[in-house]
């Protein structure tokens, strides 16, 4: 599978400019937002702006949708305005959505509103926006794409299985092209739950390579990817594996490792075994400075905040990489393993990258990038 076009909003706005801005520019503090359930407390949220999804002319037909669904359209449609690819609703097509929690935040409205006006007088717009199909059926409508659509709902590796059912509806011929997106919104429920069980970054910072203590940062956003078998002159990578397993078939040739370590794992020194080989055990006799030739790691949580669905975020930033051969250095430099972390923004070359994430029963889920050789530079197709 090729990515062919990535659209995104989050925290530091949208489209992959923005994406591309904010990992040059380096992590800035989240946003201080009013904790309902703690009078006079705020918290500091990686949140989207309002302003950032106030696009009139894509989304006049659905004034009326949340805001998880809206992250949702402007991700779809600026991915296929990134591929180039013209009378895109002519094609045959697919849409899949990534997520943990769905639309969450109108689900609660919808049940606070039964609470307060009862089941004869609740909205059912409310009601329609918190079904968890909705954002991708804004999709198909606001596109003007009517194709097979569906949403995969599941904690920590909901854009893995997504991407694997993409595969099979392009083996399957079903479609020649998919978009394939995540969608996470924050609520005051999600940020309750959150600070009950999981360490808050207090200043507001991710440590993804403390591993134990970990902290969290909640955040929000929508990430969508055009992909095909086709090939183009704007291809991004091939997505060459999407693994299940805790074999680490391709590790001799991966040339980066980028971790989800975000801190909704209260101990995430699970992480170590995947960036680590035999010969050099993590936090050896040697002290914790062991792993100068170890593969690099990166993790860039930090600019997006903590998401079950992160790994899509950090799928971008991995594609990103491969497309410009370029590796970003990580937003919080904080080292205190001594880890062969990417501190510096830098030209180089990368053929091979690792997106890893582990669930809390430490299994392991892998999206193994690779750079894409095009027919059209001369070099034979991957």
């Amino acid at each position: 599978m090729n990515i062919l076009g990535i659209g995104i909003v989050f925290n530091r706005g949208r489209g992959i400019e923005s994406l591309e801005n904010a990992l040059n520019q380096g992590w800035q503090k989240p946003a201080e937002t009013e904790v309902s359930h703690s009078k006079g407390k705020k918290s500091l949220v990686y949140q989207v702006d309002l302003q950032t999804i106030s696009d009139r002319t894509l989304l006049k037909k659905m004034r009326r949708a949340d805001k998880l669904s809206k992250m949702a359209v402007l991700s779809a449609s600026d991915a296929i305005k990134d591929s180039g690819i013209e009378n895109i609703h002519e094609k045959k097509m697919g849409i899949i959505i990534a997520t943990a929690f769905g639309a969450h935040v109108t689900t609660f409205d919808f049940l606070n509103d039964i609470l307060d006006y009862g089941e004869a007088n609740v909205s059912p717009t409310t009601f329609s926006n918190s079904v968890h199909n909705a954002a991708a059926s804004y999709i198909s409508s606001a596109l003007n794409i009517q194709c097979p659509t569906l949403t995969v709902t599941q904690f920590f590796f909901p854009f893995h299985y997504a991407l694997q059912l993409a595969q099979a509806w392009l083996n399957e011929k079903r479609c020649d092209y998919v978009l394939v997106g995540a969608v996470e919104q924050y609520g005051d429920v999600l940020g309750y739950i959150y600070d009950s069980k999981l360490t808050p970054a207090s200043d507001g910072r991710i440590m993804p390579f403390n591993f134990n203590k970990a902290y969290h940062v909640p955040g929000e956003g929508a990430v969508c990817f055009l992909i095909s078998k086709e090939d183009s002159e704007n291809v991004y990578c091939k997505i060459q594996d999407v693994s299940f397993d805790n074999e680490n078939k391709y590790d001799a040739s991966v040339d980066l490792n980028i971790i989800d370590t975000d801190g909704l794992l209260t101990d995430e020194s699970v992480y170590m075994r995947a960036i680590s080989n035999d010969n050099n055990p993590p936090f050896s006799k040697g002290g914790m400075g062991g792993f100068p030739n170890e593969i690099p790691v990166a993790a860039y949580s930090p600019l997006f905040g903590s998401m079950m669905s992160g790994s899509a975020f950090n799928c971008a930033v991995g594609a990103l990489m491969l497309k410009n051969q370029m590796m970003y250095s990580n937003p919080i430099i904080n080292n205190p393993h001594g880890l062969n972390i990417v501190d510096e923004t830098k030209d180089a070359n990368i053929e091979l990258i690792q997106c890893i994430r582990y669930n809390c029963f430490n299994e392991k889920a892998a999206i193994y990038l690779m750079k894409q050789k095009s027919i059209f530079n001369g070099d034979c197709e991957v």
